[in-house]
């Protein structure tokens, strides 16, 4: 197999980038900003929009990959999306660096928190299972922090779902739609997951689940059980006809 050769632009940005903070606080998020509780997000270059073509988010439909928030909102914008491959490719990289980085971002925000509570989102543009990577690389055990720390997620890979909640109680998952997972959404209904779904606009219910506002606050965490968390359909997402944006 041959070895991908990095250009030296590319280790310049991963070296720029290992000096930057790697979460993004709410106030620069569109969608965190909502939230009342002080909130920090991570945001990496979804799919295989990195230099070294490794899928980050395995479970991705066309449609989804195609609507990706990586094109909504300051995602859209050049810089942004350079800075979102530049910490994409310092975690491929080099991930006992990123995840030890991570680690002790997350410990100094939750740290200044004091006991007021404190959410992160470690997944805003991917799919992986930071809370195992943190646990191998940075020796921080997301189960041992306070109680104010809140960690909650979206994702489309069940098995990875049902494994965070075994091993990491404390994050809160929401199972996310596709165009062609419908049955896997059920099982993780059952499974005492919500799902999100993305429509064209919010109904009151569907396939015979409540549907709430998602898009009033990112805080997952507060959700009622047992419901499809509505969320309008953003960027790209406006033109999907794959069947991703459900249209009412």
């Amino acid at each position: 197999m041959k070895t991908k050769v990095i250009s030296q632009e590319v280790i310049n940005g991963i070296k720029n980038r290992q000096n930057k903070p790697l979460l993004t606080m709410a106030s620069a998020s569109a969608k965190l900003s909502k939230n009342e509780v002080k909130s920090f997000i991570l945001y990496l270059a979804a799919s295989s929009q990195n230099n070294f073509g490794i899928n980050i988010c395995p479970k991705a439909s066309k449609g989804c990959t195609k609507a990706c928030l990586f094109t909504a909102g300051r995602g859209k914008f050049s810089n942004v999306k350079t800075a979102r491959i530049e910490k994409t490719d310092f975690m491929l990289s080099d991930p006992s660096k990123f995840y030890k980085k991570l680690a002790a971002e997350i410990m100094y925000h939750s740290t200044l928190a004091f006991d007021q509570k404190i959410a992160f989102r470690l997944n805003g543009t991917s799919d992986l299972n930071h809370y195992k990577q943190l646990k191998r690389y940075a020796n921080l055990d997301i189960n041992t922090l306070p109680n104010n720390v809140i960690f909650y997620e979206y994702t489309k890979n069940l098995n990875m779902a049902k494994s965070i909640k075994n091993q990491f109680s404390r994050v809160h998952i929401t199972f996310s739609k596709s165009e062609n997972n419908w049955d896997q959404c059920l099982e993780a209904l059952e499974a005492g997951f919500n799902v999100a779904a993305v429509f064209n606009k919010l109904p009151t219910h569907y396939a015979g689940y409540p549907v709430i506002n998602g898009d009033l606050s990112d805080e997952r965490f507060d959700d009622p059980s047992n419901v499809i968390v509505g969320l309008k359909a953003k960027g790209d997402a406006k033109k999907d006809n794959s069947g991703f944006v459900i249209n009412i």
